[in-house]
C-alpha cells in the first residue's frame, strides 16, 4: 500500500507549481531593479565624497545608467502589470548579474564588501524558476564571483594607494561567496518547491472536500424528494388500481381504458423505483445525518467492494456491544473512501476494515495483504508529492498509477480535520493479525465523532444552497 492517484486525475504538469512555469510580474522586477540603482548610486556617492576613495567614476556611472536605462524602456514599452515568462525573468536576472558584476569590477573586486549583492539575483531564481533555469544563473554568478577574484580595478584611498585587503582573506571570502550562492539557490529552490507542492496539495483537498459535499447536499435534495413524493405516488397508484377495478366490472366500457389505468399504476412504481435507486447516495433526512460506525465504513467502501479483492468488516467481537453513531461527515467518508482504495489497490487478495471503540475514543483500521509501505517512504507518509521509482511488477499491476501522494495527503489531511489521529505500519508493527502487508490506523474521540442520540426523529431539514 502506498500514496494514491489524485481523484481528479489531474496530471503533475498541470497540478504542481514547482514543475511548471511560475511568472513574475514585470513590476517586481523593475522594483528591485530601482532599489538596486538607488543603492548603488548612493554606495558610490559616499566612497567618492565622503570617504575621498577613487575609482573610475565614469564607467561606473555609465554601468548603473545603463540599468536605469532599462527600466526606463521597459516601463515606456511594456506594461508594468505584465507577467513576465520564465526565459524573460531569466534575461533581466543575468543582466542585473553582469551590471553588478561590472560594478565591482571597477571598483575593487572581491576587496569591496558589496560584492554579497551577488546573491540575491540567483536566490531570486530559485524563488520563482525550475531548476533548469535558476542552474545555469547559478553557474553565472560562479563565474563572476571567480572573475572577480581574479580580475579587478582596485579602489584607490586619498593618498593614492590601492585599498587591497590580505590575499588570505580574500580567498575566503570568494570561498564563502562560492558555497553561500550553492547553499542559498538550493535551499530557496527546495523551500519554496515545498511551499508551492503544499500549497496545490490543499487546495485540491479543499475540491475533494468541496466536491464530495456537493454529493452530499445532491443527494439529500434526491432522497428528500423521494420521500416528499411517496406519499402522492402511492396515491397515484391506489387510484389507478381502484379505477382499473372499476373498469373491469363495467364490460361496457373500452377494454383499452383498463390497460391505461394499469400503465398508470406501472408507471408511479417506475417513478418510485427511480427516486429510491437515486436517494441511496445520500440523505439529508435526520435519520440518515448519523449512522453506526460500521454502516459508515460500508458506505465509504461501497465503490471498492467489486473490484475483485475480498473486502472484510470486522467488528469488536461481543455483540451486546451498541455501534456509536457516528456523524456521516463527507470529509471523514471520503478520507475513508482513499485509504480503503489505496489497500484495495495493492492488496494481493484480502483487505480487513476493522472498527472497535471505547468508552472515550473510536479507532479503525485498514489493512492488507500486500507488500506493505515502501520502508525508505514510511516515515515521509502523508507528506505531498512523494516520488520513488516503481518496480516493473507495479507498474504492470497499476498502470494509471502516478504515485505523487496527494490522494494519502488529502485523506490524511480531510481525516485529521475531522478530529482523527493517523498512524501507518507495516506487518506485525500493525497490530492485529498478521497479513505482512501495510495498515493505517486511525483514532477519534467519541466527543468528536459521536453523534448525540436526539430521541424521536424530527422533520428533514431545509437544505441552503
Amino acid at each position: 500500500m502506498s500514496s494514491i492517484v489524485d481523484p481528479f486525475r489531474l496530471s503533475a504538469p498541470d497540478l504542481f507549481a514547482s514543475e511548471r512555469e511560475r511568472p513574475v510580474r514585470l513590476k517586481t522586477m523593475l522594483l528591485l531593479r530601482w532599489f538596486a540603482a538607488a543603492g548603488q548610486v548612493a554606495a558610490a556617492l559616499a566612497a567618492w565624497y565622503i570617504w575621498d576613495l577613487r575609482f573610475n567614476v565614469t564607467l561606473v556611472g555609465v554601468a548603473i545608467g545603463a540599468s536605469v536605462l532599462l527600466n526606463l524602456v521597459c516601463m515606456a514599452l511594456f506594461d508594468a502589470t505584465r507577467m513576465l515568462s520564465e526565459r524573460e525573468a531569466a534575461g533581466m536576472i543575468t543582466f542585473d548579474m553582469l551590471q553588478l558584476g561590472i560594478v565591482l569590477f571597477l571598483t575593487g573586486g572581491l576587496h569591496n564588501p558589496f560584492a554579497l549583492l551577488l546573491l540575491p539575483p540567483v536566490t531570486i531564481s530559485a524563488t520563482v524558476m525550475r531548476l533548469k533555469i535558476t542552474l545555469p544563473l547559478g553557474g553565472l554568478t560562479l563565474a563572476v564571483i571567480t572573475a572577480l577574484l581574479l580580475w579587478y580595478q582596485p579602489i584607490l584611498s586619498e593618498e593614492g594607494r590601492p585599498m587591497m585587503l590580505p590575499q588570505t582573506w580574500i580567498v575566503g571570502f570568494w570561498m564563502a561567496l562560492m558555497i553561500g550562492t550553492i547553499f542559498l539557490t538550493l535551499y530557496a529552490y527546495r523551500v519554496t518547491a515545498e511551499m508551492a507542492e503544499l500549497s496545490e496539495a490543499l487546495s485540491a483537498t479543499q475540491l475533494a472536500l468541496a466536491r464530495e459535499q456537493k454529493l452530499t447536499d445532491l443527494g439529500g435534495v434526491v432522497a428528500a424528494t423521494a420521500h416528499e413524493l411517496g406519499t402522492p405516488l402511492a396515491t397515484i397508484k391506489l387510484t389507478a388500481a381502484e379505477l382499473a377495478s372499476e373498469l373491469r366490472d363495467t364490460p361496457s366500457l373500452p377494454p383499452e381504458l383498463v390497460e391505461d389505468a394499469r400503465l398508470i399504476a406501472q408507471s408511479a412504481d417506475r417513478c418510485r423505483d427511480i427516486l429510491r435507486g437515486m436517494g441511496r447516495a445520500g440523505n439529508e433526512d435526520m435519520q440518515v445525518r448519523a449512522a453506526p460506525v460500521m454502516a459508515v465504513l460500508r458506505e465509504a467502501a461501497e465503490p471498492h467492494l467489486a473490484r475483485g479483492k475480498q473486502v472484510k468488516f470486522i467488528a469488536p467481537p461481543g455483540r451486546d456491544r451498541r455501534q456509536p453513531q457516528i456523524w456521516r461527515r463527507p470529509e471523514v467518508i471520503h478520507g475513508l473512501r482513499n485509504l480503503i482504495q489505496n489497500a484495495v489497490d495493492f492488496a494481493e487478495r484480502e483487505v480487513r476494515v476493522e472498527a472497535d471503540w471505547t468508552e472515550t475514543d473510536i479507532w479503525l483500521r485498514i489493512s492488507d495483504d500486500g507488500r506493505g509501505f515502501p520502508p525508505a517512504v514510511l516515515a515521509r507518509i502523508g507528506e505531498p508529492m512523494q516520488r520513488r521509482r516503481r518496480p516493473p511488477g507495479e507498474v504492470q499491476r497499476r498502470p494509471g498509477y502516478e504515485g505523487m501522494g496527494l490522494g494519502l495527503f488529502i485523506a490524511k489531511t480531510l481525516l485529521e480535520r475531522s478530529g482523527g489521529r493517523l498512524g501507518f505500519a507495516n506487518g506485525a508493527l500493525a497490530g492485529g493479525p498478521q497479513m505482512h502487508g501495510a495498515a493505517v490506523t486511525v483514532r477519534w474521540s467519541r466527543l468528536v465523532l459521536e453523534a448525540p442520540s436526539t430521541g424521536p426523529l424530527g422533520p428533514n431539514l431545509p437544505l441552503v444552497g
